[in-house]
């Protein structure tokens, strides 16, 4: 009788320990656009091998990462996260202000979300416990600052982004940055950051304009696209090319000397994987993390390169 009393008691205190480890366990939803261009391939990639590292280091932890092509299929995927019975939430939009209402719908409930690299155009803070980012109007000022010390007289042509706030930012970043100097802009047009896009608008800048000192264009993907398009039109008068992101090819180029490439601002993908490490430290060992969480826009030259440069790294 004494050892069928030992053995229910086991039994019972198994089913209760699975119990509390079924009560323990959390789930994050991580809710990121598809690879459509170097930079976003990088975020898949700080997304996907932080989730894995993260469920390897929690046991009670599972974290699920879905892609998206567009802000529409983005909205039902944070909906299919939430029906999934998530804790937490972090996302990085592909255009955050369609997407303010699916944003929502997760936080009302109760439910942590971290917000990355991309804000609301009305900054909407009720939208979010967390905000990871790149510093957008930074990475535009250091930019020109650069150009403005470098080149003085530069006459300038822009490749912009997309039409979305973080472009803006970044655009008055840069007009704050020549601000005082007597660098001219010829012209700002969006590449979309997208290198075929940008290659397009570059050849129409050196159609329109015989004369361009310098291009500064807000991604290193769209950089790619601009380097052809000069290398493929003789054209010798472009001094050089400012471009942001913080890609291996770029600071490879700026490590190697190469004249047309010789400074890159840092914007890191890498950065959907801190906003995750921060959402699990606030999970699982529930310590503060919510507030805002602004990367610096370093200037990589060739005395820092190294400090950056990963060549695993997809972008």
């Amino acid at each position: 009788m004494r050892k069928r009393l030992i053995g229910a008691a086991a039994i019972a205190m198994v089913a209760l320990m699975s119990v509390a480890q079924a009560q323990d366990k959390k789930t994050i939803g991580v809710s990121i656009p598809a690879a459509d261009h170097g930079w976003t391939a990088g975020v898949v990639f700080h997304a996907e091998r932080v989730a894995k590292k993260l469920m390897e280091e929690h046991p009670g932890l599972n974290v699920i990462v879905k892609t998206s092509p567009d802000a529409a299929s983005q909205a039902n995927a944070v909906q299919d996260l939430e029906t999934q019975g998530i804790d937490a939430l972090v996302i990085l939009p592909s255009d955050p202000d369609p997407l303010v209402n699916a944003i929502k719908e997760v936080k009302d409930k109760g439910k942590f979300v971290a917000l990355v690299d991309r804000a609301p155009s009305n900054n909407d803070n009720s939208v979010r416990d967390l905000y990871v980012a790149g510093n957008n109007p930074a990475l535009g000022e250091v930019a020109g600052k650069y150009i403005a010390e470098k080149t003085p007289e530069a006459e300038v042509v822009i490749i912009r982004g997309l039409p979305i706030p973080i472009d803006q930012q970044r655009q008055d970043g840069f007009d704050k940055g020549i601000a005082g100097s007597k660098v001219k802009v010829l012209d700002r047009q969006f590449g979309n950051w997208n290198r075929d896009d940008a290659f397009k608008v570059m050849q129409d800048y050196l159609t329109k304009y015989p004369k361009i000192d310098v291009v500064w264009c807000q991604d290193d993907d769209m950089a790619v696209g601009v380097l052809q398009a000069i290398e493929q039109a003789k054209r010798t008068d472009i001094q050089y090319v400012v471009a942001g992101a913080g890609s291996k090819d770029m600071i490879k180029k700026v490590m190697d000397g190469d004249k047309m490439i010789p400074v890159d601002v840092l914007y890191p993908p890498a950065m959907v994987g801190t906003a995750m490490e921060l959402t699990a430290a606030g999970l699982i060992d529930q310590v503060p993390v919510s507030g805002n969480y602004i990367l610096d826009a370093t200037l990589i030259t060739p005395e820092n390169a190294k400090n950056f440069y990963f060549p695993d790294s997809p972008f």
